[in-house]
């Protein structure tokens, strides 16, 4: 009896899913979760999942120190620093080798005339003939006149023979402006005169004796044997530049 009502209990299920056969299915066959939601509670937090990695794991012992990369490109330069503090006095080096000697400017010259001269134009240039100095050739004979290559305070001299019974009148010409004059009236004796006299002179400035003409008849005094008339001149001290 008991089996009996056992086996009716396991064939009961498979009695209720057979479908009728007196109608037709009114739905296709699907699955029963499509058209489910989630009964997700509405306090509910999804959890937050981090990832932790053991970082004592993943090292592991120190691997050997590997080869040197090339040089990167250099950058850029920076803004310069502050000055650094003074540091200490070095030790006095050795002397040098010796310089050359102090180059001092110099000019001079002294010319002389052995020939007479009648001065027959109202002003006329006195030339010499004869050289006892000219130092740098600052002196031109052809024109008798000094030029200054070094300016500076410069000495000069004019020594002249008169004639008898004959007017001298010479200047001491700078450029083209008389400075001093050497002057002796007629007279029955000849005579040696002088004059003597400082200039400032800038670079290429002239310096000359030039005769004076007047009503009467000038002319200096020279012969083929003595030198009577000499012109002189040197620099004393050059200018400061």
């Amino acid at each position: 009896m008991l089996a009996g009502c056992f086996r009716l209990l396991l064939l009961l299920p498979l009695a209720c899913s057979i479908p009728s056969l007196s109608r037709p299915p009114t739905r296709m066959c699907r699955r029963c979760c499509d058209n489910m939601e989630p009964s997700t509670p509405a306090n509910y937090q999804i959890p937050e999942v981090k990832t932790i990695i053991n970082m004592t794991i993943l090292k592991g012992d120190k691997g050997d120190k590997g080869d040197k990369g090339t040089p990167g490109k250099p950058g850029l330069e920076g803004p310069p620093g502050h000055r650094g503090a003074i540091g200490l006095k070095g030790s006095k080096g050795q002397a040098g080798a010796p310089g050359d000697a102090c180059k001092i400017p110099s000019s001079s010259f002294s010319v002389g005339r052995r020939k007479a001269l009648h001065s027959v134009d109202y002003y006329q240039a006195l030339v010499f003939d004869t050289v006892f100095v000219n130092l740098h050739e600052h002196f031109n004979m052809f024109k008798g006149k000094f030029y200054c290559y070094v300016p500076g305070i410069y000495f000069f001299n004019v020594n002249i023979h008169t004639w008898n019974f004959k007017e001298t009148y010479l200047h001491l010409m700078h450029n083209d402006k008389e400075q001093v004059i050497l002057y002796a009236q007629p007279s029955e004796r000849s005579i040696m005169q002088s004059q003597s006299v400082m200039f400032n002179l800038a670079l290429n400035d002239e310096v000359w004796v030039r005769l004076y003409k007047r009503e009467r008849e000038n002319a200096i005094y020279s012969d083929d044997v003595d030198v009577y008339i000499t012109f002189n001149g040197y620099l004393v001290a050059p200018s400061i530049q």
